[in-house]
């Protein structure tokens, strides 16, 4: 992810500029294992259509399943079946 001057992000994968930050949520595991991380920065093109994660958010996604107990709070979640 690469800024120019005026702080808009210029996309890795087609190098133009206009890349914005979008903050999605992700589950890991299942079941007792599951672990949901929540506002996890995607950077998203609109040009070439790309999203991606940088190298520096998957090392931080890594280092939270890590030490899952460290960071995660409990909470009740509604889980529905896609039929």
């Amino acid at each position: 992810m690469n800024q120019t001057k005026n702080s808009s992000l210029v996309c890795d994968v087609c190098g133009k500029t206009g890349a914005k930050v979008r903050y999605i949520s992700r589950s890991y595991g299942k079941g007792e294992n599951l672990l949901v991380i929540e506002d996890i920065p995607v950077i998203s093109c609109p040009h070439c259509g790309e999203s991606y994660l940088t190298a520096e958010t998957l090392h931080e996604i890594e280092r939270i399943k890590l030490h899952r107990q460290s960071f995660a709070k409990p909470r009740s979640v509604p889980v529905a079946v896609f039929a």
